[in-house]
């Protein structure tokens, strides 16, 4: 199989993220191994030349680009710069900053995938039962496969993750198998032979 061009990519969505919000301490608490374990999966996949995509709530700083948004977080108390600084953003990564719940609302997501002739999404980050949940659902909509492993997004509280992994494995046909049993080259095929089927 021909892994140069791979039909499928990686959404890290909102792990850029300064948690200056309400309960916004609970989540990174909540999140606390993620950016450990996105990064091991994120490194995987780079080996087999997945593109790696961040799509992040711009926070309202509407004047900010990416590097601005990832600097700013970096100005944050230690555990919130230390959170960030484990999944920081390589040179050759994408981003495309979302002014709400799901990536594609109002940017230019679709349109990035279909010129990287992607079909299929691994999904992770935060709020697994929000942006997580949302993004899942606008994904669906637009006829992509959906890879969600249910230990790579966060939740305020584990019940509401795993009920919002339920919910995206059920109603919208996602695979959630963990990323310590996700096979990446079975992935890689399953990803081929449904982009063969949809284009």
């Amino acid at each position: 199989m021909n892994h140069s061009s791979p039909r499928v990519a990686m959404l890290i969505i909102d792990m850029i993220n300064d948690f200056s919000f309400e309960e916004g301490q609970d989540l990174i608490e909540s999140a606390s191994n993620l950016p450990e374990k996105v990064s091991i999966l994120k490194k995987q996949l780079k080996s087999y030349n997945v593109p790696i995509i961040y799509v992040n709530d711009n926070y309202g700083r509407w004047q900010s680009d990416f590097k601005d948004l990832f600097n700013h977080c970096m100005q944050q108390q230690q555990n919130v710069r230390e959170f960030n600084e484990l999944i920081k953003p390589e040179e050759d990564d994408y981003f495309v900053l979302k002014p709400q719940f799901s990536g594609f609302y109002a940017t230019p997501l679709d349109i990035l995938l279909r010129q990287l002739d992607v079909q299929t999404l691994i999904l992770c980050g935060v709020a697994g039962n929000m942006c997580v949940h949302f993004t899942a659902n606008d994904a669906y909509m637009r006829g992509y496969q959906l890879f969600i492993p249910s230990d790579l997004s966060a939740s305020l509280t584990k019940e509401e993750n795993e009920q919002a992994i339920s919910i995206m494995k059920t109603v919208l046909g996602a695979t959630t198998t963990s990323s310590e049993n996700l096979s990446i080259d079975s992935l890689l095929e399953d990803a081929e032979e449904y982009y063969d089927r949809t284009i």
